[in-house]
């Protein structure tokens, strides 16, 4: 029996029939309000109508989620043969006919985010990294140069969100001579939802105005409905398209690698790999990360939202949980189209709350685009070398890739060859550095960083032309004073405190 209040005691299956009823309540109330919405939907009724036959199935989900969604005694450490080192995966050698090979790939770069957090207005993928070439530029040269090299035909597909597409739109008309095609398709747009009464914030279906904070792009799980709902999915199958190499574009590491690409196209029929995963090694950097364990029979990602608290130290630990997701991912479109068809995706929900510029607390329900690696057949994991996770999160990373510590070559960026270790530094630049406006007036030239380990800069500081930082730096200015570093300066294992001005005369 369960009490429900002093008075009254109602009977565990009235208590589960009590339960249903209010999901129903909830879910059909959410259903009138979406309707409310769909009325107001202007030129683009029809895909706003998609995106909520989306949104409702996951709704349906979330209501009926029970508590944590892994239980951690039945968590397994993945089979020995089920994440390859990607030694052995090189060491086969590649065919003769690389290009038959990649005349079957599709690259997807993930294009829904915004610069916002490094303080730039629209899409991310626009930001200058690298001489004074975008993200997206890099991605475009990357495949023009396979493109070229093997006369080949591997298109670019972007998945834009409604924050980014009109943009993107615009600036892909500069790519219209190189030798890539480019195809755009739109990730979902879903309602936030009030935590309180669980029903959409916004009024009407409006991108402006006070229904603006309303509506947010569902994470990249959701690429495998947008992609099958856009007819794309089907366009690129009738060209004898087969995989899919799906990853971040702000991920500078992410480029088509030949030996992956040789190992997935070579498996024999019946043994045919729909899903790889690209992990590597974690480190203290990387705790966060979703890793790839054995769960009732399965690989499986787990993410540390998924992780119930009382485990989520052992979840950080380097020595039980090794690897992390690059999100850098091969996928089968032949078995995308068929689990869409059959309803057969399965992700994890991702609850993630926000709070709104008025203080209204709402929740976005997400999914991870990983998540479903135990949906497909013989997926595995394959461990990469760190140089294919180069993402592109704050300036403290921008500076490490506008920096002599690589070179570029086709839209690649690769560890310069005069450094002696192949470990990145850890650079951790303090607030005055967080906006790419302000890091770039910081800086009058990119210092030399090819023998630095470790940089740390907070406060006020400036950097001179030609600077070369070694061994460890730490450079504190305490508020109110100001640290510009002179020109040509060379910096070996110093800490740099007080305040140094240089003038002007």
């Amino acid at each position: 029996y369960t009490c429900v209040t002093s008075e009254m005691w109602v009977p565990d299956n009235s208590m589960a029939q009590f339960q249903e009823v209010m999901r129903q309540q909830l879910e059909s109330s959410m259903h009138a309000e979406l309707e409310k919405l769909l009325s107001t939907a202007k030129g683009d009724a029809e895909i706003c109508k998609k995106d909520f036959e989306g949104f409702k199935k996951l709704f349906h989900r979330f209501l009926q989620v029970k508590g944590p969604s892994v239980e951690w005694p039945k968590i397994n450490r993945p089979p020995e043969d089920s994440i390859q080192p990607y030694e052995k995966i090189r060491e086969k050698g590649l065919p003769e006919n690389v290009a038959n090979s990649l005349n079957k790939l599709v690259v997807v770069k993930l294009n829904g985010g915004l610069g916002t957090s490094m303080g730039c207005k629209g899409p991310k993928s626009l930001i200058s990294v690298r001489n004074e070439n975008t993200f997206l530029d890099l991605t475009v040269q990357q495949i023009e140069h396979l493109n070229k090299t093997y006369n080949t035909d591997v298109p670019l597909v972007l998945m834009n969100s409604f924050n980014t597409d009109e943009d993107t739109r615009k600036i892909l008309q500069k790519y219209t001579h190189h030798r890539v095609k480019i195809h755009t398709f739109n990730q979902s747009r879903y309602p936030r939802i009030n935590k309180e009464s669980l029903l959409p914030v916004a009024k009407d279906m409006g991108l402006v105005g006070e229904s603006a904070d309303g509506w947010y792009p569902p994470g990249h799980g959701d690429i495998y409905a947008s992609f099958y709902n856009s007819g794309l999915l089907e366009q690129l199958i009738a060209e004898g398209k087969e995989y899919i190499f799906v990853s971040n574009i702000d991920n500078l590491g992410a480029t088509v690698d030949l030996h992956i690409l040789n190992h997935l196209v070579s498996q024999p029929n019946g043994k045919r790999c729909e899903f790889i995963m690209e992990v590597t090694d974690k480190t203290r950097a990387d705790v966060k990360g979703g890793t790839l364990i054995q769960y009732e029979g399965k690989l499986r990602l787990l993410e540390i939202a998924q992780v119930p608290k009382a485990h989520v130290d052992e979840f950080k630990s380097v020595s039980k949980f090794k690897i992390f997701n690059t999100n850098n991912l091969w996928i089968s479109l032949a078995a995308i189209k068929r689990l869409q068809e059959q309803n057969a995706m399965d992700m994890e929900i991702i609850v993630n709350p926000k709070t709104l510029n008025g203080g209204l607390n709402v929740i976005q329900l997400e999914t991870a685009v990983g998540a479903a690696i135990k949906c497909f057949d013989n997926a595995l994991g394959i461990n990469v070398p760190r140089s294919r996770f180069l993402p592109v999160k704050t300036t403290s990373d921008l500076l490490l890739v506008m920096s002599n510590l690589y070179s570029l070559e086709a839209g690649s960026l690769t560890m310069s060859e005069k450094r002696e270790f192949p470990t990145t530094p850890h650079v951790k630049l303090g607030s005055s550095f967080t906006k790419v406006q302000e890091y770039l007036i910081r800086f009058e030239s990119i210092p030399d960083m090819l023998e630095l380990d470790h940089l740390t800069v907070s406060g006020d500081v400036t950097f001179g032309k030609n600077v070369s930082l070694k061994g460890t730096v730490i450079i504190i200015a305490n508020h109110g004073d100001r640290i510009d570093i002179p020109a040509g300066s060379m910096l070996e294992n110093k800490i740099v405190s007080g305040n140094l001005r240089i003038l002007d005369h």
